[in-house]
């Protein structure tokens, strides 16, 4: 039987007062003033409310119906939402998910627990997903419940809160990354509210009345602070909201734009002072509120400390940059300068070999077209260069960026450096292929595999150089300055190779067609590649596309997908060996 709302919901005003009353037994107005920060003249006007509706008697003491009310308003659960990356916490999130950073010796995650507790709530349960092994202690420890998100890396919270729908009545949703001075939530609780802070930004286009309406803006509105309490009826409305959106894969949403429809707000607005909490999204905003925090000692901080003489304080605007297919990485800035750190994203151990990548740096770190090293482990790959300013990355699809791009790699290739290693692209095919553990989704995936194996002849017996080539070399590693000037980073694949295949994983990172294929290659050969090289670049194109396609899979066994492009590296392998097949049986005719 749902509530009578007329009979038995109190406003904000009053809930707050009515909570008031009853943590301080005695209360005068004066005091119910000071704590609510609401005028003499409001405070009793509210409590003429409760009185009017029987909840408080002549003396301000609780009435049978008051202490009933409050018997039924207690909330009875929370929902921490805790199963994301946390990306912008590089680089601590390499170590730790960040509901487990610690802030004054106290990881925020158990805080929020026991603030719960304190108010009687010990049905608890935690969604999780990234590290979720970190979590798993708290079970024993506070007696929550763990649910797994498998798709934590792939879709937004408003799939983690939909996994626990049936859980959202009468209790609390909270995000596991904030922090907060005093204990926000209450053993009263009614109605639903979502928490706003004061502090307004333009990342919010909601404002907060005076009478808790939450309105649409055009201007700065207030800041989003996460937490919500609903009740009964709005967690119905809430619950059939997420049921429409995940059904329509709306999976890149947060779960807040199931509060909004048609710029209206699903809930009450509540306010807290932003001084009295910290939302912590990002290594600087955990060194502000605790500069003593054990995670603040990262090993890739404490690299670029060594790296830089300089202490983890001069460390600032650390940003996320786009995560790349190996790699996770961020720049930051010291005395007035910037720098990039590189962090070795998951199962790269397996795929790189640090050792040899180190190699190749020494051979290349004098040439003016590659990045200045400052720092590379050869044990696990941690990497700090200084940061190329005022660059963009090259265009495939502009020409006369491509030309740059292929007159440098020319370049490069007529240095003809050597190193000790080479890459082996046929090995890595099986290498990529084992990785994965398991049959290729692609059920024509044998036959495939077997043409792209009858090229190894044809390319092995027209190689015309051997010597260092870059493999990675996509139009995203050729940086183009202001001035016109090209660079080429990224060396972690780079081997002994027969040159062509750089240009044919040219072609294929681009997603070139045929016509821009040969185009590519007139541009690096000048217009004088003969026949028997253009179709071995083919032939490279369709080995490359095989390689790519077996590391996208192997990649995607660990909950990472790259979309269009493993398809498209498929379809290399399967159309451009077809091509140089049939070309090789005509002219053996």
């Amino acid at each position: 039987m749902k509530k009578n709302k007329k009979d038995e919901q109190m406003n904000i005003n009053e809930i707050l007062v009515l909570k008031i009353l009853v943590m301080n037994k005695k209360s005068n107005q004066r005091k119910v003033s000071l704590i609510s920060d609401y005028s003499l003249g409001k405070v009793n006007q509210v409590i003429n409310q409760l009185k009017a509706k029987s909840y408080i008697s002549s003396e301000d003491n609780l009435t049978l119906k008051g202490k009933k009310y409050i018997n039924s308003h207690h909330p009875k659960r929370a929902i921490i939402l805790a199963a994301g990356y946390g990306l912008r916490m590089v680089p601590i999130n390499t170590e730790e998910p960040k509901g487990l950073l610690e802030v004054h010796s106290e990881p925020l995650i158990e805080r929020i627990i026991k603030q719960l507790h304190e108010v009687g709530i010990t049905d608890i349960k935690i969604v999780v997903g990234f590290m979720k092994e970190h979590y798993e202690y708290l079970i024993d420890q506070y007696d929550v419940d763990l649910i797994v998100n498998p798709y934590y890396s792939t879709r937004n919270n408003i799939y983690s809160l939909y996994l626990a729908k049936n859980r959202l009545a009468n209790g609390y949703v909270i995000p596991c990354d904030i922090w907060f001075k005093d204990n926000p939530f209450s053993t009263l609780e009614d109605p639903s509210w979502y928490l706003f802070s004061d502090r307004l930004t333009d990342h919010s286009r909601w404002c907060v009345s005076k009478t808790s309406k939450v309105r649409y803006t055009k201007d700065f509105g207030n800041r989003m602070i996460g937490i919500a309490y609903l009740n009964q009826d709005d967690a119905e409305i809430l619950t059939s909201r997420l049921d429409e959106m995940i059904k329509a894969k709306k999976y890149g949403s947060f779960w807040e734009d199931a509060l909004v429809d048609k710029k209206q707000f699903l809930l009450n607005g509540r306010i807290i002072p932003n001084s009295e909490h910290a939302e912590i999204n990002s290594y600087e905003e955990l060194m502000e509120l605790d500069s003593h925090s054990n995670h603040l000692k990262t090993e890739a901080i404490k690299i670029i400390e060594n790296a830089l003489r300089v202490d983890k304080t001069e460390i600032h605007n650390i940003h996320t940059l786009k995560k790349g297919m190996t790699n996770r990485s961020f720049s930051f800035k010291c005395n007035d300068k910037r720098y990039i750190m590189r962090i070795p994203g998951e199962g790269t151990d397996k795929l790189i070999d640090r050792k040899e990548e180190y190699d190749v740096y020494q051979q290349v770190r004098d040439e003016p077209y590659t990045e200045n090293i400052l720092y590379l482990n050869p044990n696990n790959g941690y990497k700090l260069s200084e940061f190329l300013e005022d660059t963009r990355n090259s265009d495939a699809n502009d020409w006369d960026d491509v030309t740059k791009c292929m007159n440098l790699l020319r370049k490069f290739h007529q240095e003809n450096y050597q190193v000790h290693h080479e890459f082996d692209i046929w090995k890595q095919i099986d290498f990529y292929e084992s990785l994965r553990n398991e049959p290729s989704e692609y059920k024509d995936f044998m036959i495939t595999k077997e043409n792209v194996m009858k090229l190894k002849p044809f390319i092995l017996d027209n190689i015309k150089q051997w010597s260092l080539c870059h493999i990675d070399a996509n139009a995203d590693n050729f940086l183009i300055d202001q001035n016109g000037e090209i660079y080429l980073i990224d060396w972690e694949y780079a081997g002994m190779q027969d040159p062509d295949l750089d240009i044919a994983m040219y072609a294929i990172y681009a997603g070139y067609d045929r016509k821009q294929f040969d185009k590519l290659i007139d541009i690096y050969y000048q217009n004088n590649c003969d026949e028997i090289t253009r179709y071995k670049i083919y032939a490279y194109a369709a080995v490359g596309g095989l390689l790519w396609s077996n590391w996208c899979e192997y990649k995607q066994s660990l909950g990472l997908d790259f979309g269009a492009y493993s398809i498209a590296q498929y379809r290399y392998a399967k159309e451009y060996s077809k091509l140089v097949l049939d070309y090789l049986e005509k002219n053996n005719a």
